[in-house]
């Protein structure tokens, strides 16, 4: 008799018999076979029916072990493994939440969104972490889930995803620190950070990461001179291209496509001041994102302000240095506009927008210059 008949025998005579007992023998008979053999795919998949089945006919604490042994069992069968993981019981979920290799990250984002917060906690602990399943644990999980996430080296953050982590901070002294901690935060998040930082957290962070502490007292400074090299010094222009735009914004004549327009002519002043507008950000933001050429945030005002990908690409163009992006770059920069998700990106913007006031009252010096001019 081939080894699929026998187990399928085996099968039907556990259930029939009806006893938890005979169930639990015949899935750690499986298990057991499985774990130490060489099977073809059609094999495994047998395993996979088998197991399955078995699985939904015997105890929390039975499946909690098995769990356990099939977490970082590379040959598991794909079904069993799903199973376990959308278990509503943690204590069956969590140990192939937390280490099978199995689980993508399609998979992993529908539990995060799907499941507990218990759940979501396990995913957070997991050795590796994609950007789009952080997105999601950062959007839904509770203080516990980012706190895990923020102190776990192998999770990896979009832009957006650490600007929510950030937010999230004000007023979580534990998760200021575990995200100032991070290799992977950028400085500008990282003053932010210490800006809102107690003082207690400040001076760990300033104790633990010097070269970051270091580069914040000239960032002032140093932006100012960037502004003008970028755009030159304020002229005429300045104010003429300023008070062209705003005219277009008062009319309702602002848009993508006029944006589109001047950053197809490379009109930097026009460029800056009209996402200024539509976004409801003061000028020196959108400056720095110019300056810094930073392609993630704008990809991120760009998917909030609904833009296409042709104006998207056209902003990029005027942002990056001597107007110039390898055909590589834009297909990678192309992929991840399509995965950035609208409703997030906005509330990247309005994190921004909520700051307004606050930087209002604390201009940068570039922002200075310009009102000295006026």
């Amino acid at each position: 008799m081939s080894l699929t008949k026998s187990y399928l025998r085996d099968l039907d005579d556990a259930i029939s018999r009806g006893t938890a007992e005979s169930r639990e023998r015949a899935l750690w008979h499986a298990t057991d076979l499985l774990i130490a053999g060489s099977y073809s795919e059609e094999e495994v998949l047998t395993f996979g029916s088998v197991i399955g089945r078995l699985a939904e006919e015997i105890e929390v604490e039975v499946r909690a072990q098995l769990s356990e042994r099939l977490a970082r069992f590379d040959g598991a069968p794909a079904n069993v493994i799903q199973q376990l993981a959308f278990d509503d019981a943690i204590e069956v979920a969590g140990p192939v939440l937390e280490e099978s290799a199995q689980l993508d990250d399609d998979t992993l984002i529908a539990n995060a969104w799907s499941k507990s917060q218990a759940h979501m906690l396990a995913i957070s602990r997991r050795k590796s972490i994609g950007e789009s399943v952080t997105d999601a644990l950062v959007a839904r999980g509770n203080r516990a889930v980012v706190s895990s996430l923020a102190g776990n080296g192998g999770a990896n953050f979009s832009s957006p995803g650490l600007l929510h982590m950030v937010k999230r901070a004000e007023g979580d002294s534990i998760l200021a620190e575990q995200l100032g901690l991070r290799k992977d935060i950028p400085r500008h998040l990282f003053q932010q950070l210490i800006a809102k930082a107690t003082d207690d957290v400040r001076k760990r962070l300033e104790r633990e990461r010097p070269e970051m502490v270091g580069a914040i007292g000239a960032s002032v400074v140093g932006v100012a001179g960037e502004l003008q090299s970028k755009f030159g010094p304020v002229s005429r222009s300045y104010f003429v291209a300023k008070r062209v735009v705003t005219a277009q914004h008062r009319l309702g004549n602002l848009n993508e496509a006029s944006i589109a327009g001047y950053a197809r002519a490379h009109k930097l002043e026009e460029v800056t001041i009209g996402l200024s507008l539509l976004c409801a950000l003061p000028v020196d933001v959108i400056e720095r994102v110019l300056v810094n050429s930073d392609q993630q945030m704008f990809l991120v005002l760009a998917k909030a302000l609904n833009f296409s990908w042709e104006t998207t690409m056209a902003l990029l163009f005027v942002a990056a240095k001597d107007h110039r992006i390898t055909a590589r770059d834009l297909n990678d920069l192309e992929r991840e506009f399509s995965r950035l998700n609208a409703a997030t990106s906005m509330s990247v913007l309005k994190f921004y927008q909520s700051r307004r006031d606050t930087d209002a009252a604390e201009p940068s010096a570039g922002h200075e210059a310009r009102l000295a001019v006026n």
